[in-house]
C-alpha cells in the first residue's frame, strides 16, 4: 500500500471537482456515443438480428471487467487508474505498455467521433464539406476541456442526460409501435424472415462482439475520473453499478426493439445512416428522424468530450511517472493539464485525414485503428487484477468493494479477450487491428528499452525524475 502512495502523490495536483451524479453521467456520456447509434449498425451487418447475442456476451465482459475495476479502483483512486495499478502490481514496464495503448485507443476514438459528427450534419447539410463540423466542434470540445474540470463535468453532465432520455423516449415509443398504436408489425418476419435469427451463423455473431466491445469501449473511464472526484470511494460505487445497469437496460433493449421493428437488411442498407434514425423513418412519425438525428449528434460530441478528457489524464499520468515529456505533467491554475490536452487532441487531426482520403470506410478504419489499445487495455486489467488479488490476500487485506465470482470471472474475461484480439486477424475489416497494434507494441517496448538504458547510464548522473525523451 505504501507504495502506491507513492504514485497517487506523483499524480497530484489536479483539482477534485466531480461530484458523484457527473461521475456517472461520464460513464454514461463515453460508452453511450458513436458505438451504439452508428457501430451498432455494423454489428447487424456481420450477425442480423442476432446483433442482440452478441452485444450480450459483449455486455457478459464488460459487466466482468467492470467488477474487476471497482474493486481496484476503490482501493487506489487516482488519476493514473489501471495503468497505475499495472504499474504497481505486476512492473513498471506493464503499466508503460497499458497507458500508452489505451492513450493511442482513446486518441484514434475520438477520431470515430468526430468523423460520425460529420456523418450526422449531412443528414440537414448534405452540401456542406465535413471539415468544417470536424474543425468547428473539435474546438468548442478542446475549448470546453480547456477551461476546467467543473466545465467538463458540468458539459458532460447535460449532454448524457440528453441522450438517456432520448434512449428512454425511444425504447417507450418503440414499444408503444410494437404494442399496435401505428399499426401491426410483422415482427416475426422481421426477425426470422431475411436468412433467420442468426443469417450468417455464429461467426457472425461473434464479428458482432468484437464490434460490441468498441461500442462498450469507454466505459472504464469512470476509474480514471476518480482522480478527479471530490469523494472517490463513494463516487466509484455508486457509478460502477449505476453504468452497468443503464447500459445493459439501453443496449439491449434498443437493439432488441430495433431489429424487431425493421428487417435487418434494410438497418444496413441506409448508407451511414443510423439504424435509430431508420426505425423512426420507418414508423413514419414526424420529425422524428431530425430530433433523432439531433440526439445522435449529442451523443458522439458527449463521447468526445469525455474521450478528451480521459485520454489527457491518461497522458499526464505518463509524464508524471517520467514515461512523457515533463512538460505534459504541468498543471494550469485551473487544474488542467492544457499541454497534455493539446497533443491528446491530435487523433482529431489523424479522423480528419482518414476521411478526406476515404470518408465511405473511414468510420470503420478509425474502428480499427483503436481496437488494438482498447482490447489490450481490457485485458490487462483481468491481468492487472488477479496479481492486485493475490497481493491482497498476501498481505491479508480487507476490501471494501469485492467482485463476485472471483477468480472464474477475472479468468472468462481475459480469455474472451485474448480470442477476440486474435480473431481480428482473420476479418477483413478488423485486419488492420493487428496490423496497426503489433508493430506499435514492439515500438513501444523498444522505446521503453531505450529508456530503461538511459535512466541506468544517467543514475550517477543525478538525472532529473521527469526528464523528457
Amino acid at each position: 500500500m505504501d507504495g502506491f502512495d507513492k504514485i497517487q502523490s506523483r499524480e497530484a495536483g489536479l483539482h477534485k471537482k466531480l461530484t458523484a451524479r457527473q461521475m456517472g453521467m461520464i460513464a454514461i456520456g463515453g460508452a453511450i456515443g458513436t458505438g451504439l447509434f452508428l457501430g451498432s449498425k455494423f454489428a447487424i451487418g456481420f450477425a442480423g438480428p442476432g446483433v442482440v447475442i452478441s452485444y450480450v456476451i459483449g455486455g457478459l465482459i464488460a459487466l466482468l471487467l467492470m467488477g474487476c475495476l471497482a474493486e481496484m479502483t476503490v482501493a487506489h483512486p487516482t488519476s493514473g487508474s489501471f495503468g497505475a495499478y499495472a504499474e504497481h502490481y505486476i512492473s513498471p514496464l506493464a503499466g508503460f505498455l497499458v497507458r500508452y495503448c489505451y492513450w493511442s485507443s482513446i486518441v484514434l476514438a475520438v477520431g470515430t467521433e468526430v468523423t460520425a459528427v460529420a456523418e450526422y450534419m449531412k443528414f440537414w447539410f448534405p452540401d456542406v464539406a465535413a471539415w468544417i463540423w470536424i474543425v468547428g466542434f473539435s474546438a468548442v470540445l478542446i475549448g470546453v476541456n480547456a477551461y476546467s474540470v467543473k466545465a467538463f463535468g458540468s458539459v458532460e453532465y447535460w449532454f448524457s442526460a440528453i441522450k438517456v432520455f432520448a434512449i428512454v423516449a425511444f425504447i417507450v415509443l418503440a414499444i408503444g409501435v410494437l404494442a399496435g398504436g401505428r399499426g401491426a408489425v410483422p415482427v416475426a418476419e422481421n426477425l426470422t424472415g431475411q436468412g433467420g435469427l442468426l443469417p450468417n451463423g455464429w461467426s457472425g455473431v461473434w464479428i458482432g462482439v468484437i464490434i460490441s466491445i468498441f461500442s462498450y469501449f469507454s466505459i472504464e473511464m469512470i476509474a480514471v475520473a476518480a482522480g478527479e472526484a471530490e469523494h472517490p470511494e463513494r463516487a466509484v460505487r455508486q457509478a460502477f453499478k449505476a453504468t452497468v445497469a443503464r447500459l445493459v437496460i439501453f443496449y439491449l433493449l434498443s437493439l432488441s426493439l430495433i431489429v424487431m421493428l425493421v428487417p435487418w437488411k434494410t438497418l444496413v442498407a441506409d448508407g451511414t445512416t443510423s439504424p435509430f434514425i431508420t426505425v423512426m423513418q420507418s414508423v413514419g412519425i414526424p420529425y422524428a428522424d431530425s430530433i433523432l438525428n439531433f440526439i445522435v449528434i449529442v451523443a458522439a460530441l458527449s463521447a468526445m468530450n469525455s474521450m478528451l478528457y480521459i485520454s489527457t489524464r491518461m497522458l499526464f499520468s505518463l509524464s508524471r511517472a517520467g514515461d512523457a515529456p515533463a512538460v505534459l505533467g504541468w498543471i494550469r491554475t485551473n487544474g488542467v493539464p492544457l499541454n497534455a490536452l493539446a497533443v491528446s487532441a491530435s487523433g482529431i487531426a489523424v479522423a480528419a485525414s482518414v476521411y478526406v482520403a476515404n470518408p465511405e470506410a473511414a468510420f470503420p478504419i478509425m474502428i480499427a485503428l483503436s481496437m488494438f489499445g482498447a482490447l489490450f487495455t481490457w485485458g490487462m486489467i483481468f491481468f492487472t487484477h488477479l496479481f492486485f488479488r493475490r497481493r491482497m490476500a498476501r498481505d491479508g487485506t480487507t476490501l471494501a468493494f469485492r467482485m463476485i465470482g472471483y477468480p472464474v470471472g477475472t479468468l472468462l474475461g481475459l480469455g474472451l479477450i485474448l480470442a477476440i484480439l486474435l480473431t481480428t486477424w482473420f476479418i477483413d475489416i478488423f485486419h488492420a487491428t493487428l496490423v496497426f497494434g503489433v508493430p506499435f507494441m514492439l515500438a513501444l517496448l523498444a522505446v521503453y528499452g531505450a529508456r530503461h538504458l538511459r535512466r541506468r547510464g544517467a543514475g550517477n548522473a543525478r538525472a532529473p525524475e521527469n526528464r523528457e525523451v
